[in-house]
């Protein structure tokens, strides 16, 4: 019964996987069709004569270059900013005291509970004013103030489980404060601080709406964004706009394939004392 049950635990699972992973296969066929196969074949057919310069063209002529670039870099400020000035914070609740301490820590807490969309039009007010409308900075700022709260009640449960021995040892030895927390305690903290820095970077990766609000000039727009103008300018150049979306999935996929052990470790040694 047990190996019955092992059966048809797999072929679920299978069935599961199956269906999650054909889309990315159906996709990536869609992306070395040129319009006439599209059109004129079945769509789970396989390319007869698969259009690798398809890639080539959304390269070079379609500006994915670019795009590509802005995306990296943005997403990588702006996951180091996040993970940083969540350190800061966590460690500053957790291990020192302070009367306001949990009041602040309710504070981005409520952070959690606020739509992006409500937020929209009074960021585009305060980055008009500040002269940051289509300007990376402008998502930088976004993102990171968005990404806060969540990155912080995860870093929580792995700080209360640190020993404070070692902490109080450093005092004793006369660390100040900021050595502690640099020397120590961030060290410390590097796996869960991972886990952190994977589900910030498929966030700013994917993220369409600040983009597409604060953004409006090629130069700084990412992926996602450049791929709907793709869209509109080539609209009958199919095999293009397939070879985009697989060139934006790609990286991210990999990223979450290789280090998705990453994230159930952090997630799960930051939950021991939740």
């Amino acid at each position: 019964m047990k190996r019955i049950g092992y059966g048809i635990l797999y072929t679920v699972l299978a069935i599961v996987a199956v269906f999650q992973v054909y889309p990315l296969v159906w996709l990536f066929f869609f992306s070395l069709k040129d319009n006439r196969e599209i059109f004129g074949m079945s769509p789970f057919a396989l390319p007869t004569d698969p259009k690798w310069e398809n890639y080539v063209k959304v390269w070079t002529e379609g500006n994915i270059s670019l795009y590509f670039f802005n995306s990296v870099w943005i997403t990588a400020v702006a996951v180091v900013l996040t993970v940083i000035l969540a350190s800061f914070v966590t460690f500053a609740i957790t291990r020192m005291r302070w009367k306001l301490s949990k009041f602040v820590l309710g504070l981005f807490m409520v952070g959690l509970m606020i739509p992006i969309h409500s937020t929209l039009i009074p960021l585009f007010s305060f980055f008009l004013k500040l002269n940051l409308i289509d300007h990376p900075l402008s998502i930088i700022l976004s993102y990171t103030a968005f990404n806060l709260p969540i990155t912080i009640m995860i870093l929580l449960g792995f700080y209360y489980t640190l020993p404070r021995e070692v902490e109080e040892a450093a005092v004793m030895d006369g660390c100040s404060v900021h050595r502690i927390f640099f020397r120590i305690t961030l060290p410390m903290t590097t796996p869960v601080m991972v886990t952190t820095a994977i589900i910030n970077m498929i966030y700013n990766w994917n993220e369409f709406v600040f983009i597409n609000t604060f953004i409006s000039s090629d130069q700084y727009k990412t992926l996602t964004v450049g791929i709907q103008n793709f869209v509109g300018q080539y609209l009958t150049d199919w095999g293009a706009i397939g070879a985009t979306l697989v060139i934006s999935i790609v990286p991210i996929l990999v990223a979450f394939f290789i280090l998705s052990n990453r994230i159930v470790e952090g997630l799960a040694e930051g939950a021991l004392k939740g």
